[in-house]
């Protein structure tokens, strides 16, 4: 395999998490027995440019299919994340009814309501008709289709030309990610401004998050291969944020090359802690591997441990992470009984690779279990707040990552 971004030769290998299926292709009880497809799960590094990225087994379309699960409106953290946003970049630009606002990747319209209630004309690009359907159910105008340059030259003849793109967790998502950079370009105003938000490449490995780690993702990004990724498409980085999201993310901040607004410091700041963390040395990668086998076996040790003294153990969140810990680790429903999740979409199938019955929250109360393991470990503040009643009957929380922790 070559890079996707630069195409040197791909030798440097990051992680191989044996063999897995998509981890959003949750399984109706009518597909239960049918085989599912399990393919490699392995990350490489460029040692050229630095983009490390999965092994291509996937297409995009049959990942992101008419019946994606994953909806973002379902995480309160995260849609007063994005009503921040909406806020911020309204004020920074001077965003209002003169300007057009279009989001790659707008999910079911968790940020783009916010722009609408803004009176700021906006526009969605939406593959998966699941999400896209609730996106126009909150009256806004989505476009089913992947992004790349060719939407963005037909967008811009359109009149869409963008004072604003946003593009939160999608740059990780595309297999072709220098077409989709070019789509930026042939779609920004001479003005415009584009942000990326995406988690981030040195607190993935730092902090071992491998359960980061899934098909979807295609590339796992830093501020150097970003920055380089942008170069060669015609685009500038001229600020970025970092961000508690997700573990660790970034916002970069993107223009056209004839863009008007000045490169903040925080831009080379950030690029010279990335070098001195070592990003451009093959040592920097050697980490992950034996860190996700420790954390491996220490949520085995503690679940054989709750089995072999009776204890009763369930999940929450049924998040792709989850379904990378568990398919890794070798779970199955004799250890973990079944996974609650506040999403209907996801409720009453299985976790894919697992086949872990997915319920309603409700049944948290029902059984009233000993430990309920949360799985977007990311989301910790939030669903430790949702699941407090949990301790009225001495019942605790578990997060697996980065080790295993009870509270």
């Amino acid at each position: 395999m070559n890079c996707r971004g630069c195409g040197a030769p791909l030798h440097l290998p990051l992680i191989d998490l044996g063999t897995a299926p998509p981890s959003n292709a949750y399984i109706s009880p009518e597909q239960l027995n049918q085989a599912e497809q399990w393919v490699p799960l392995r990350v490489l590094v460029c040692d050229a440019c630095w983009l490390v990225q999965t092994e291509d087994y996937r297409s995009a379309d049959s990942l992101f299919d008419a019946e994606y699960a994953y909806f973002s409106s379902y995480s309160s953290s995260w849609l007063a994340h994005a009503e921040r946003y909406v806020a911020a970049m309204s004020e920074r630009f001077a965003l209002g009814a003169h300007s057009r606002v279009v989001e790659v990747a707008a999910n079911d319209g968790y940020l783009l309501q916010y722009v609408a209630a803004r009176g700021i004309p906006c526009l969605g690009i939406e593959p998966t008709a699941s999400t896209a359907r609730a996106a126009r159910e909150k009256g806004l105008e989505i476009r089913e289709l992947f992004f790349g340059e060719q939407v963005g030259q037909q967008l811009a003849a359109e009149g869409w030309g963008a004072d604003l793109i946003a593009a939160n967790n999608v740059l990780a998502h595309v297999p072709d990610i220098n077409d989709f950079l070019r789509g930026f370009v042939a779609l920004l105003n001479p003005n415009g401004v584009a942000t990326f938000e995406f988690p981030h490449l040195l607190r993935l490995v730092e902090e071992h998050q491998f359960d980061t780690i899934y098909h979807e993702h295609y590339s796992y990004l830093s501020l150097t291969a970003v920055q380089t990724l942008c170069a060669a498409n015609g685009l500038v980085v001229f600020d970025v944020e970092e961000l508690p999201t997700h573990g660790g993310s970034l916002r970069v901040f993107a223009q056209r090359r004839e863009g008007v607004q000045p490169v903040s410091t925080a831009v080379g700041a950030l690029l010279a802690r990335e070098e001195a963390r070592g990003v451009r040395t093959q040592a920097f990668y050697a980490s992950l591997s034996p860190a996700a086998a420790r954390i491996k076996f220490e949520l085995l040790r503690f679940l054989l441990q709750a089995k072999s003294e009776g204890k009763t153990v369930v999940g929450y969140g049924a998040a792709a992470k989850g379904s990378t810990l568990l398919n890794y680790a070798g779970v199955r429903d004799d250890l973990l009984a079944w996974v609650a999740d506040a999403n209907p979409h996801k409720q009453g199938k299985f976790l894919p690779g697992s086949r872990i019955r997915i319920v309603e929250p409700e049944q948290i109360a029902v059984e009233k279990p000993d430990y309920v393991l949360v799985l977007p470990w990311n989301l910790r503040s939030e669903v430790s707040e949702q699941l407090s009643y949990v301790r009225s009957w001495g019942g605790k929380l578990v997060i697996a990552m980065p080790d295993i922790q009870v509270w």
